[in-house]
């Protein structure tokens, strides 16, 4: 990190001689400003790394408020500790809670385009949640068109939650797209005018492909042992200096890199103008007048709860042909003379019908002829889906994120045509309905063989279906499904696999068990 005291107000706003430039982070131990050349760093990205309580938290929101004024922002924050940026730097604070994934993609897309910073507020969702709407937002970000690659500062706190090492609680489907999302912004983003900034508590639990890819970092307090020898390889140091990271007092970092410093370099973090809603726990002393009856206080009865509401059964998943031919322009056309009093047309024929379910259901097709389409986000399966849709003028069509998954998951499963529209079919997807939405698509695929006595898949074509390469887990989703009542599985003596739909009572005829890993 450069240093040099700020001699002129211009400096002082972080702008140097020779269009530089510089933001002004704090103080070097010998009292020198600490400076940050934010040009550098839109092109090397920023790995910042610290325990609980040494200051990320305060590190981000100080670089975020210093170059508010000079280049565009975007904050992934999973507790709302920067929702506070909108008040002061006129952050545009986006609550994931109540947005689609499909509105999400969409809002980064448009944040693009106008050149708006946001804070995409993630508090308030479970673990899964915070990973998908992520994953949709930085999706937007990412596949805006090439005349909206404007730079822009990419800052994700607790990036070891959106880039995890291994894989935790959540399903593999979240934790896919959301580590797809953040190594596109951390890999491919630089060309598309994206800067990754990513913070975490534990090196150990980031997904190295996306560390690997910062050039310039910031290192704060950090106990445990792997923690503090990754931080030494990442800045240069000897293994037996490594001790020095625990004695990092609160808001003190390591810095190192080529927006930085070319050498490791101890500065202390400036003040900043905002702060974080939740403020730091402080001491408090206790109410002087206790209560009278502690007991009869704390362990009073709890209020009687309401009556369990009745189960609703699971309803089928809507079928998306009705959006469709709703949105078909004679559809509108119709619609409109109606309101107007004009005579109520005939709905359209079985052949257009079909006519048009064909034309959608090739268009996605198209889309899962290539081979690695079975391993991509939904997200970015669906804006491919939206563009091809507009060459074949079916842009009214699919609107919605989650009604693209069902049908994703349908074809996946190479479900279509006359099929969806048999009774039969509806109660397959009515228990399919009970599954996971990652599930889903085997049990279909699995359905599907039943009904037309087909052998059953192997693990290989389940893998696809679940969208992992990985064999061993395709199996372990197939004994999932069976645990909940709904398949039975048997081998024959030929070691062949067969599969028994529960209550349908329809079977698959013996199929190979194995498959080559996918590739």
């Amino acid at each position: 990190m450069r240093r040099g005291g700020v001699d002129s107000p211009l400096r002082a706003r972080g702008f140097e001689s020779g269009m530089t430039v510089a933001i002004e982070m704090g103080r070097s131990a010998g009292g020198a400003a600490a400076v940050l050349d934010l040009e550098e760093l839109l092109a090397t990205r920023l790995l910042v790394q610290g325990n609980s309580g040494s200051g990320k938290s305060h590190l981000l929101r100080r670089l975020l408020e210093q170059s508010a004024g000079w280049v565009q922002q975007a904050v992934i924050d999973p507790e709302g500790d920067f929702v506070t940026l909108g008040e002061r730097f006129g952050h545009l604070v986006i609550d994931a809670e109540g947005e689609s994934e499909q509105q999400l993609v969409l809002a980064g897309e448009r944040a693009r385009m106008h050149r708006v910073s946001t804070v995409l507020n993630l508090e308030g969702l479970d673990a899964e949640g915070q990973l998908r709407r992520a994953a949709a937002f930085l999706d937007g970000l990412f596949e805006v068109g090439r005349e909206h690659w404007y730079p822009m500062l990419v800052v994700v706190d607790e990036a070891q939650l959106f880039a995890p090492a291994v894989a935790g609680e959540v399903s593999d489907d979240a934790r896919r797209a959301s580590l797809g999302a953040m190594t596109n912004l951390m890999c491919r983003g630089r060309k598309r005018g994206l800067a990754g900034v990513i913070a975490t508590q534990r090196l150990a639990k980031l997904a190295k492909n996306v560390a690997a890819e910062a050039s310039n970092f910031l290192m704060g307090r950090t106990f445990l042992d792997i923690d503090m020898a990754r931080a030494a390889d990442l800045l240069g140091m000897e293994r037996r200096q490594a001790e020095a990271f625990r004695d990092l007092e609160r808001g003190h970092f390591m810095a190192l890199g080529p927006a930085l410093s070319r050498r490791p370099l101890s500065l202390r973090i400036g003040p900043t103008e905002t702060q974080a809603r939740h403020a730091p726990s402080r001491l408090m002393p206790l109410p002087e007048a206790g209560l009278e009856d502690p007991r009869a206080v704390i362990l009073a009865a709890a209020p009687a709860t309401p009556r369990a509401p009745r189960r609703v059964p699971p309803q089928p998943v809507p079928d998306l042909l009705a959006q469709l031919v709703a949105a078909a322009p004679g559809a509108r056309e119709r619609a409109g003379r109606e309101r107007q009093g004009d005579l109520v047309l005939d709905p359209p024929s079985l052949e257009a019908v079909a006519a048009l379910r064909a034309r959608v259901e090739g268009v996605l097709g198209a889309i899962l002829a290539d081979p690695e389409a079975g391993f991509r986000s939904a997200s970015v399966l669906y804006q491919d889906f939206l563009v091809r849709c507009r060459i074949e003028k079916l842009e009214a069509g699919v609107r919605d994120l989650a009604a693209f998954r069902r049908m994703l998951t349908r074809a996946r499963a190479g479900v279509g045509g006359a099929m969806l529209d048999e009774p039969a079919w509806r109660d397959v997807e009515l228990r399919a309905a009970t599954l996971p939405e990652d599930m889903q698509g085997i049990f279909l695929m699995i359905a599907r063989a039943a009904k037309e006595g087909a052998p059953c898949p192997g693990d290989a074509a389940f893998a696809r279906a679940y969208g992992t390469r990985s064999l061993g887990r395709a199996r372990r989703v197939l004994a999932f499904i069976e645990e909940q009542g709904l398949i039975v599985t048997q081998v024959d003596g030929a070691g062949r696999r067969v599969v028994t739909l529960v209550e349908l009572a329809w079977a698959t005829a013996p199929g190979e068990v194995g498959g080559e890993e996918v590739g």
